[in-house]
């Protein structure tokens, strides 16, 4: 199996979901690893970024000097750049968007997913957990919704599974899961392997892969 450190990885999978966005989408983009994706959106591509703290348009993260005071951020608390036309307003407008299906697409991570689209990630066992907070609004309203994640947890846990163990989200919202070592695609059948890191061997997906994957005809194609 392919050695990867965490930037490598998270690198990886953000590239990879940039490449789903169409010209002119509504796109939401979870605390941590996916609000990464905005760094990447390919040349000429130009969509509007949703926050659930209330403003849509945007832009990329801010590196933020010792001491230096800034205004704007994602709903995470990071800082952003605001594009032309950006606009603010409270969360209950911005969860209207999301409940209302004016997004096209919700990017976030997840503890655990299944092999039927089920998503659970909010609560770990034993640890204080503030809740699922507008998840759950997200993957419910939008019209696709991406996982972004790292393949496994700390210690090799696997975390694409057969059936979730942990309390759901939201049941059969997962439309599409992107790793480190694949992107997946939650059908009718079951986890579709499209694609796949060149450096790794489909035996070797499914060894860290409780849900069986289900292997297109001449096999998946390269991710990269």
């Amino acid at each position: 199996m392919i050695e990867m450190d965490k930037s490598t990885k998270r690198e990886t999978i953000v590239k990879r979901i940039a490449k789903e966005f169409e010209d002119g989408y509504y796109v939401n983009l979870g605390v941590g690893m996916p609000s990464l994706v905005a760094n990447y959106l390919p040349e000429g591509v130009n969509i509007l970024l949703h926050g659930e703290n209330g403003m849509l348009g945007m832009g990329e993260h801010v590196p933020v000097e010792e001491g230096e005071e800034f205004n704007c951020v994602d709903a995470g608390g990071a800082p952003v750049k605001v594009i032309p036309g950006g606009a603010f307003f409270d969360s209950c407008t911005a969860f209207a968007m999301a409940r209302g299906g004016h997004l096209d697409c919700t990017v976030l991570g997840a503890l655990e997913v299944d092999q039927e689209g089920n998503l659970a990630n909010w609560w770990i066992p034993g640890v204080r957990m503030p809740g699922m907070g507008g998840a759950m609004d997200l993957v419910v309203g939008a019209k696709r919704v991406i996982v972004a994640m790292e393949h496994t947890a700390k210690g090799g846990a696997v975390k694409i599974l057969k059936k979730c163990g942990l309390p759901l989200t939201a049941v059969g919202c997962v439309d599409t899961i992107v790793t480190e070592l694949g992107f997946f695609k939650v059908s009718p059948e079951g986890l579709v392997i499209e694609e796949i890191n060149p450096n790794v061997t489909v035996e070797e997906v499914q060894a860290v892969t409780e849900a069986e994957l289900i292997v297109p005809e001449g096999g998946p194609k390269p991710m990269f």
